[in-house]
């Protein structure tokens, strides 16, 4: 638990043998890492400055960073279907729920995401959007209400194309692809159920939730990657709770890779201090997590914070 004693071992308090081995010594401070909040090749020369003065990352660190940029480079490009469609009636009201299919083409998705959303749900939408961004859209065609047959097969044919229409347009738009709004609308009522799941302690329930739709918002946050830390974490504290520390740990490691050196990031000490403890249960390398932590500290003394598991039940409340 997080809130063990301060002289527990994998604790902030506690140092251990290595650590107390080395009391009296002056903390080495590395280098900030690299940034990942620039994108695309024309920053390429930027990296470079940026590797260079970061000389204490690790052969493998050096790996992943390549990687994850590389990766960033090649536009992630997602092909929208509207598979289905199916009448829902409840006590006041009738509706259409629309089936989407999300698949990442040009290589094979074994992730295809799928979602159900009803027209008032992209209409919301489409009114955010023009509020943001009224010029980029302002050609981009809404399928229009009408007051009667939304409910004949023909109706519904028309208008599964038409939002299929809709969602390919928008995301040709890159502003609009990386927005809030549009990450929203595919993402956030499923990561609001998790997250309700996840603070009522239904860390199963939230679990198969989360494990859905973490492939879709990877793929929509890859210009910017730490948008899914939170969601990552949620994944670690339900892990961790269900007692699976190993792959509590795994998620984990995401989670950091996504955070790299944003030590000002609200999850950064926190993540820290979670995955030095599991470290510690795993008999893996608990030490240098628990450097990397105090040497932030060091850099930027703070009050104590929240833990990893009272950030995330504070995520997705309204």
């Amino acid at each position: 638990m997080e809130s063990q004693s301060m002289a527990h071992p994998g604790s902030p308090g506690w140092r251990g043998p290595t650590a107390q081995c080395m009391a009296g010594t002056k903390p080495k401070v590395p280098a900030p890492g690299p940034e990942l909040s620039s994108v695309g090749p024309e920053e390429h020369s930027d990296a470079h400055s940026s590797l260079s003065s970061n000389s204490s990352m690790t052969t493998r660190e050096l790996q992943e960073y390549w990687r994850t940029r590389k990766c960033r480079w090649r536009h992630v490009k997602l092909l929208f279907e509207i598979a289905s469609a199916r009448i829902e009636e409840r006590r006041v009201s009738k509706f259409v729920m629309y089936q989407i299919v999300v698949i990442q083409t040009g290589s094979f998705d074994s992730n295809k995401a799928i979602l159900e959303r009803r027209y008032s749900d992209f209409e919301a939408l489409q009114k955010k959007l023009l509020k943001t961004f009224p010029e980029e859209i302002e050609d981009v065609v809404f399928p229009k209400k009408h007051l009667m047959g939304n409910f004949t097969e023909e109706m519904i044919s028309e208008r599964k194309l038409a939002l299929k229409e809709y969602l390919s347009l928008l995301y040709a738009i890159r502003c609009v692809r990386r927005s809030r709004e549009f990450i929203d609308f595919l993402t956030r009522p499923e990561l609001k159920e998790a997250f309700g799941c996840l603070r009522a302690g239904q860390y199963t329930k939230a679990l198969d939730i989360l494990v859905h739709v973490v492939p879709l918002q990877e793929k929509l946050t890859a210009h910017c990657p730490v948008m899914l830390v939170p969601t990552l974490c949620a994944m670690l504290v339900c892990h961790r709770d269900l007692e699976r520390p190993a792959e509590a740990f795994a998620v984990g490691e995401r989670a950091l890779q996504c955070l790299q050196a944003r030590e000002s990031h609200r999850y950064y000490a926190p993540l820290l201090d979670a995955m030095a403890r599991l470290a510690y249960t795993l008999g893996k390398d608990f030490v240098s997590l628990q450097e990397r932590l105090e040497e932030s500290q060091l850099r930027k003394p703070a009050p104590r914070g929240f833990t990893l598991k009272e950030l995330t039940v504070q995520e997705y409340l309204c």
